[in-house]
């Protein structure tokens, strides 16, 4: 998978340097989004099946993109709403919430946040 290096965040610290990779951007914005009620999934699959899996599938077509220019970062997550959910609303509280996750952990500032809808989750059974 040569060709696309890691893409690496640079930043100075009073010992050393710390880089933070796209990929690790890409986790916590991941992980942010799946926080918010109404997004069923991010992706195009379950939950982390196996490493391997997944990277076969990132390769193919990545739930989630970061792209950094000028060091901030623009970030494209593909979701699965909930089916009932307000999708509008929704997209709004995970923009809100990967941007201040990402932020928060890794002091990259994020300028945008694009959402794809990818697919509804059907809705649940309701309890007899």
């Amino acid at each position: 998978m040569e060709g696309h290096r890691m893409d690496l965040q640079n930043m100075d610290l009073k010992g050393g340097s710390l880089q933070i990779s796209t990929e690790v951007i890409g986790k916590i914005a991941r992980c942010a989004a799946l926080e918010i009620e109404g997004v069923a999934e991010v992706s195009c699959g379950k939950q982390n099946r196996k490493v391997k899996d997944l990277l076969e599938r990132a390769t193919v077509q990545s739930p989630v993109t970061v792209e950094m220019r000028d060091g901030t970062a623009e970030i494209t997550l593909e979701i699965v709403a909930a089916f009932g959910a307000r999708i509008p609303a929704v997209a709004e509280k995970v923009q809100e919430n990967v941007k201040s996750a990402v932020q928060n952990m890794t002091n990259v500032t994020v300028s945008r946040v694009d959402l794809v809808i990818a697919g509804l989750a059907p809705a649940a059974e309701p309890q007899a």
